[in-house]
């Protein structure tokens, strides 16, 4: 019996470790195809490196990775402790860094210059990523982590906290960059809230139909019945 919750404590053990991984990296890949090279700059940790690079040419992954290390500090010491910590540092160091590392190998100037595209399949591939991290576990920390404490600690409910956060980076990436892609950053965060919720979630698809009949009596629901599909 110990013998096989302890093939099943690996199994899922690998699973996650796998998650986090692709995950990360794709998130790795997508910060240097789409978003850094379009100036896209959809809030959080990822989008105020952006911002930063731009203003001192600062490695955008060694950035983030200091901008994540006290939020990982504050992650570990009011969510979760030690089983936080574990999942959470390997997300964060294999994105992170894997930005940098990828960008040697990666096109410089990203697969397009078009802003949309740039801006719809940055926020496709970075949902995909992040789901993937958060089905597997753990989080890529940023911004996430303190809306959680914050949450926690104030009562505050998170998505007014992530549009605040959020809303002050693009603000600052449209001073930056202008407008217009200020505005294209909006779409790339939204995109990824859907596209992060599919991979976590599915296509939770719910039809419904209600039918009037005056034979209640060979109707599932009386005189009106409901399919689910």
């Amino acid at each position: 019996m110990c013998a096989l919750f302890s093939r099943l404590d690996l199994r899922s053990l690998v699973q996650n470790l796998a998650l986090l991984t692709v995950g990360s990296l794709l998130m790795a890949v997508n910060m240097n195809l789409f978003l850094a090279p379009a100036q896209i700059a959809p809030g959080g940790v990822s989008g105020t490196a952006i911002i930063l690079n731009q203003l001192t040419g600062w490695p955008i992954g060694l950035t983030m990775l200091v901008l994540n290390l006290p939020l990982v500090a504050l992650g570990f010491r009011f969510l979760g402790g030690f089983r936080f910590l574990g999942y959470t540092v390997n997300a964060v160091l294999l994105y992170n860094l894997g930005v940098d590392v990828l960008a040697r190998w990666l096109p410089a100037g990203g697969l397009t210059d078009d802003l949309v595209l740039n801006a719809l399949y940055g926020g496709v591939v970075a949902g995909l990523g992040s789901g993937l991290v958060y089905r597997g576990g753990g989080t890529t920390a940023g911004t996430g982590i303190l809306g959680r404490v914050l949450q926690l600690r104030t009562g505050v409910p998170v998505s007014q906290i992530y549009v605040l956060v959020d809303g002050i980076v693009i603000l600052v990436a449209g001073l930056v960059f202008g407008w217009e892609k200020g505005l294209y950053a909006l779409i790339t965060l939204f995109v990824w809230g859907l596209a992060a919720d599919y991979v976590l979630e599915g296509p939770s698809v719910v039809r419904m139909a209600f039918i009037v009949t005056g034979h209640g009596h060979q109707a599932s629901g009386g005189t009106f019945g409901r399919t689910r599909y």
